[in-house]
């Protein structure tokens, strides 16, 4: 059952000079796997970070729909939130849950579904949260 749905778009052009950053800062919004996939291509660099925090914006909406009273920071979740890509090239977006939502459990409460897409100006991203 969809518990939440989120979805953002980007301009690319915001995040060209993302490849300069200091590795410190772009830690404060990706994690070191992002971070090398996106600096991997010099060329495609603005447009993957795009697309991933465009995927963390997008599951941040979700969240607020499913916790609206718990306030969970952006960073939290831009540091728990992490987007991979499954054997086939799909995006995947892996989490810690229990660092988003402060749960001892360790059963997963809910599975994401992310689907991110770009043309040559912006980054969009929706992801759907579900029970899982």
């Amino acid at each position: 059952m969809v518990k939440g749905l989120g979805i953002d778009s980007v301009e690319i052009e915001r995040f060209k000079d993302w490849s300069a950053r200091p590795h410190n800062e772009l830690k404060k919004i990706f994690s070191d796997q992002e971070i090398e996939y996106c600096l991997k291509n010099k060329q495609k660099s603005a447009e993957r970070f795009a697309a991933r925090f465009a995927a963390k914006e997008a599951l941040f909406k979700a969240l607020s729909q499913i916790l609206p009273n718990h306030n969970i920071p952006f960073l939290t979740v831009c540091k728990n939130a992490y987007v991979n890509h499954e054997k086939n090239g799909n995006p995947h977006l892996s989490m810690a849950w229990q660092n988003i939502i402060k749960t001892d459990s360790t059963k997963t409460p809910y599975q994401s579904i992310v689907s991110i897409t770009h043309t040559k100006h912006t980054a969009t991203a929706i992801v759907i949260v579900e029970n899982q």
